[in-house]
């Protein structure tokens, strides 16, 4: 007689073959993709009750839900059986104890410490804080900004970036400081398959550079420039070429931080010869506001952080060769902010930040 074939769609192949190579699924839902390649790859009953350690219900079961579902209907659909009154009384005081110390000085909870407390299994307690998305042993770090201006003058930030004035140039502008050239002693080993790149632990000195950058909120775009100290005197020069890129006639809004170096009298001066420029300082702690700090954060994982500089220069070339590049194709940050009411206060046990 002859044997009927098992028929699988070829989407339907690809996603039993993903499940079957999944790392993260449940074994028992690979048994069941893997079970279903077998019957569409020909293979008998005997065969799969063999390589798989079942029996014929199980393969027959599973074979009649694929066929009327699909790949969706070898998902156990076995809703479970109610949790006991007991059991969330127990979560219950899982998670009151959890919002309190260790009695044993300790700062916070681990799974194993809360079990010993409360007499029971360690795993029932991390299932407990999945549930409640909580994570004892992680910290958040958070500035709290005390400048009484801090909604006026973050809405004017704000309101720069989301409702730029006509015709004019919007720029973030900081300067990234002490920036160390540093040369390894030995020699750098390359990534390898099951081996991250690895650096040597001595290196040398070269010195530090300074990096001015000026962000141009609407393109994206970085105007850069290195010097050797970070002083008013360079910021000054820094911005004399911001706004020799521009017309005399346009009006250009400078964001910046409270740096001592952008409030001294050279820079009042500065102001005071280009009626056109506007200086727009972010509150106390907040540099957060500025956008270009983004985009330091990005140089430094992509060039400084793992970079090797032989020399000066050498750290000088590569940090421009990198924001010629990136002007290539810029991207405008996408900016979004709640309510600037919702911050964190002086005084309060407010949780909720607009940071």
């Amino acid at each position: 007689m002859t044997r009927i074939k098992f028929k699988v769609k070829a989407s339907d192949r690809k996603e039993l073959a993903a499940r079957v190579r999944a790392r993260t699924l449940p074994a028992e839902d690979v048994r069941r993709a893997r079970m279903i390649l077998m019957l569409a790859d020909g293979e008998s009953f005997t065969n799969i009750q063999i390589a798989l350690n079942c029996n014929r219900s199980y393969i027959t079961r599973w074979k009649r839900r694929f066929e009327s579902i699909g790949p969706d209907g070898l998902y156990s659909q076995h809703t479970g059986r109610a949790p006991s009154p007991e059991a969330i009384k127990l979560e219950v005081k899982i998670l009151a104890r959890t919002q309190r110390k260790p009695s044993d000085g300790s700062t916070h909870w681990s799974t194993r410490k809360m079990a010993n407390e409360l007499g029971i299994d360690h795993m029932r307690v991390a299932r407990v804080w999945r549930r409640a998305r909580l994570k004892p042993h992680r910290i958040d770090h958070y500035i709290l900004s005390d400048d009484p201006e801090f909604e006026s003058k973050a809405a004017d930030i704000i309101g720069l970036y989301m409702n730029p004035p006509q015709h004019a140039a919007v720029f973030c502008v900081d300067e990234k400081t002490a920036i160390q050239a540093l040369d390894r002693l030995d020699p750098v080993l390359p990534m390898s398959p099951g081996r991250a790149e690895r650096h040597g632990f001595e290196y040398y000195r070269h010195g530090t550079l300074s990096l001015y950058a000026a962000l141009n909120t609407r393109t994206g775009e970085v105007f850069g420039k290195t010097a050797k100290r970070h002083t008013s005197e360079e910021f000054v020069a820094f911005l004399t070429e911001v706004v020799e890129q521009h017309s005399s006639r346009t009006e250009i809004h400078i964001i910046a931080d409270n740096l001592s170096a952008h409030k001294t009298r050279r820079v009042q001066e500065f102001l005071s010869k280009h009626p056109k420029v506007k200086m727009h300082f972010t509150p106390t702690y907040s540099s957060w506001l500025n956008q270009v700090e983004l985009w330091f954060g990005k140089i430094e994982r992509d060039v400084i952080a793992r970079g090797v500089f032989t020399s000066i220069p050498d750290l000088d070339r590569k940090l421009m060769r990198y924001i010629r590049h990136g002007n290539k194709n810029p991207k405008p940050i996408k900016w979004t902010y709640c309510d600037v009411t919702c911050r964190i206060r002086t005084g309060t046990t407010s949780t909720v930040t607009g940071h």
